[in-house]
């Protein structure tokens, strides 16, 4: 057994019962024998030869009839043994490598060999402060994983019979719903390495807002303050549009090998499905592309890293052309400061921001798209920014929160359709834009 093969049975000790544990050891003792015997053709063979029913293959043409029958029997009892000798080798090598992750997903068991890898990776995983994962098994210790629980989690069906995720709906402020994608409990764990280990210290533009530590809506609507006109766009498909072809983009541009890029793409994405039955057997039909499922908490600092091209394209253009620019998520921002001497085209800034859009593979929703001129109110993700003062929410919002707030300190009760989760959400939601307010209304609230 190799020394590299001890030491990830022995990070995977705790994990694993005592059966697991002998089966591990078994199938790694038995790979390193297949090792130095120079493959698994060389070890069966030799396997074969040892137990003495090894036949040297020959011309049955020249044989005669008792000759070859005889030999047909010797081949046959062979095969007896041979077979599961084979089984045995490739479930060794199965434990201990990855084989195949499913239906077009390219897999290479070499990962140290890769054509087309740019120059340096070493030196940006280490100047990014990511970790340096050159093998299947690296991923397998930082993930607390076997290699087969890794490659379980990965694998790629068009036609699966199982998911990783349960799915659920929940109603859009605007009408029709949203598909949400909850990982599992392992799956999620993964998820969540992948995002504090890797997502979340991948480069991200200063003008995303959107899932960054440190900003939220409020720092979002505070770069819009005193506009005299705020322009705001929404981007269709947001988390679909990232395919596991861009979010494997993701970690080679970060610094990772393509094999190891793989394998964080389709631990992090998966397929759009719709459920079907089939002769009592239910089916998740794959509909498209493995792509970013929201619900995954990594989906989210993806998008931040895939959109810093973006990013970078849009804020550049907007300052020169006097627009202000953020983007919170699928959210798109765009103002003209008060103190302008001149308003810029919205004509123009609409044709040059769906052209870039465009070329980054995403689409503009022109249906939610906001022009907001003087006299009307400038809301900016959720927020009011019509002057100079803080970002605030809606006075009608306002109003409602303070009267349920009344409505539960005075023993009324709260009506039909709210609920004191929601009540408390408000009130943190108030806080954030007014600290003051925010305190006193929850003071209320614990004093009832």
């Amino acid at each position: 057994m190799s020394e590299r093969v001890k030491q990830m049975i022995e990070r995977l000790s705790e994990k694993l019962s005592g059966v697991e544990r002998e089966a591990l050891e078994a199938k790694a003792e038995l790979w390193s024998a297949v090792e130095q015997a120079g493959g698994a053709r060389r070890y069966v063979e030799a396997e074969l030869r040892r137990r003495g029913v090894f036949v040297e293959r020959q011309d049955v043409l020249a044989m005669g009839f008792d000759e070859k029958k005889a030999y047909v029997e010797r081949v046959a009892a062979e095969q007896e043994v041979r077979r599961p000798l084979q089984s045995k080798v490739w479930a060794a090598y199965t434990a201990l490598h990855i084989t195949h992750l499913g239906e077009e997903v390219f897999w290479q068991g070499d990962v140290s060999v890769d054509f087309f890898d740019p120059d340096h990776l070493a030196a940006r995983l280490e100047q990014k402060g990511l970790p340096p994962l050159e093998r299947p098994e690296d991923l397998c210790e930082a993930l607390g994983l076997t290699l087969s629980e890794l490659r379980w989690l990965c694998y790629h069906r068009e036609a699966a019979t199982s998911l990783h995720y349960r799915t659920f709906e929940i109603p859009k402020k605007t009408g029709g719903v949203r598909r949400i994608w909850a990982p599992l409990p392992k799956l999620k764990a993964a998820q969540e390495w992948v995002l504090r280990s890797i997502a979340e210290r991948l480069v991200v533009h200063g003008a995303a807002h959107g899932f960054v530590a440190g900003r939220s809506i409020y720092s979002n609507a505070l770069e819009h303050l005193d506009s005299r006109l705020v322009v705001s766009m929404d981007l269709a498909d947001f988390f679909p549009s990232f395919t596991f072809k861009r979010v494997k983009g993701i970690f080679r541009q970060a610094g990772y090998m393509d094999g190891i890029a793989a394998l964080l793409a389709l631990l992090c994405t998966e397929a759009p499905r719709e459920v079907t039955e089939h002769e009592g057997q239910r089916y998740y039909l794959a509909l498209g592309p493995r792509c970013l499922p929201q619900g995954s908490p990594a989906s989210p600092a993806l998008t931040n890293a895939a959109c810093l091209r973006l990013d970078r394209r849009l804020a550049g253009w907007a300052a020169k052309a006097g627009w202000r620019y953020t983007r919170y998520a699928d959210d798109l921002t765009f103002s003209v400061p008060a103190s302008a001497a001149e308003e810029p085209s919205v004509s123009q800034l609409l044709g040059v921001v769906h052209a870039i859009v465009a070329e980054e593979g995403l689409v503009v929703r022109d249906d939610k798209t906001h022009v907001m001129r003087r006299g009307a109110r400038h809301q900016v993700t959720g927020l009011v920014v019509n002057d100079a003062t803080p970002p605030r929410p809606p006075r009608e919002l306002r109003r409602r929160v303070r009267a349920m707030v009344h409505n539960v300190a005075s023993g009324r009760g709260l009506r039909e359709g709210e609920s004191l989760s929601q009540l408390v959400g408000f009130v943190a939601y108030l806080h954030m834009c007014d600290p003051v307010e925010g305190r006193r209304l929850m003071e209320v609230l614990r004093g009832a």
